[in-house]
């Protein structure tokens, strides 16, 4: 797995960034440990996803890549694989729910992509994106459970790694799981053996919690969390990487996702959105678990919308 790591690195990074890894001595005297902020907010269409995104559309046949692509997504995947797919002038359609944030609609539409919108359900979006295979031949490129995307994202992971060797603890929030899969490769190919992966999910939308401890993909009853981009379930694909992968999953409240935030902005002077605070929620919530680590902190995102914040 690590050479085909680097391979996919060595082949997207004219495509993507090589994001900054910030520190806050405020933050860090706070909390009691090293810290290492991983900044995704700064990667091209404003989150990791650009990594995976761009790996999916590379490994297109020539023959795929003229019918085009599709993907459902509430925003970061949308605005990743738009930007992928104008890089190598293929056409691209998105189903987004219709309640997702415009500032990521908005992107989307500024990168080429096509929107197709639909009810803020899973059932709904997957049987929109049937419909348009069905009418147009795209090929779909599923936001998490791709292993092409997971490979991509680890690279982000081993970026860290690669700049910081003797890291104790990552923590990355996790969604769709694709993020967390793709950190659990990275760490096992490039970080020290005792290194510990740890991810953060909203206690609103816990499915991945909830699938762990009952061994089968869990979903949700409701999406009611305002870290939108946490919103979706695990797949068959990751699901098996995060189980035998992750130390835990913690679940944050609503609170101390925007209390995270806040602290984000307010001492790192960056933008990040409400599911990038998730990570340092956790760290905040469980401090005696990482007490004296050196911990990673990956920062997935920054698009947020600048009208809609959840503090003055």
């Amino acid at each position: 797995m690590k050479e085909e790591i680097i391979n996919c690195y060595t082949k997207i990074q004219p495509y993507i960034r090589r994001t900054p890894i910030m520190e806050s001595s405020h933050i860090e005297n706070f909390l009691g440990n090293d810290l290492y902020f991983k900044c995704e907010n700064f990667q091209r269409s404003g989150s990791f996803k650009a990594r995976g995104a761009t790996n999916a559309i590379m490994n297109l046949s020539e023959e795929q890549k003229k019918k085009g692509v599709v993907t459902h997504s509430s925003g970061n995947f949308a605005q990743a694989l738009a930007l992928a797919a104008r890089n190598f002038g293929i056409e691209c359609n998105i189903v987004m729910p219709f309640n997702a944030p415009n500032v990521k609609k908005n992107a989307v539409l500024m990168y080429g992509g096509k929107i197709v919108e639909c009810a803020p359900t899973m059932e709904a979006r997957e049987r929109t994106c049937k419909q348009i295979i069905e009418e147009t031949g795209a090929v779909f490129i599923h936001p998490s459970n791709e292993m092409n995307v997971i490979i991509g994202n680890s690279t982000l992971a081993m970026e860290l790694l690669e700049d910081i060797p003797d890291l104790d603890a990552l923590i990355v929030p996790v969604g769709g799981g694709g993020l967390l899969a793709g950190t659990i490769l990275a760490a096992k190919a490039f970080g020290k053996e005792s290194l510990e992966v740890y991810a953060g999910e909203p206690s609103e939308v816990n499915d991945a919690f909830r699938s762990l401890e009952s061994g089968k993909i869990e979903t949700n009853a409701t999406i009611n969390t305002i870290a939108d981009g946490l919103r979706t379930n695990l797949g068959d694909v990751n699901f098996p990487i995060i189980k035998n992968g992750v130390k835990e999953i913690i679940c944050v409240r609503e609170n101390e996702i925007i209390s995270a935030m806040r602290l984000i902005w307010q001492r790192m002077k960056i933008v990040v959105e409400p599911s990038s605070a998730v990570a340092l929620a956790v760290l905040i919530k469980e401090r005696p678990l990482f007490e004296g680590k050196k911990v990673g902190i990956i920062l997935s995102g920054g698009n947020v919308d600048l009208n809609n914040l959840p503090f003055e």
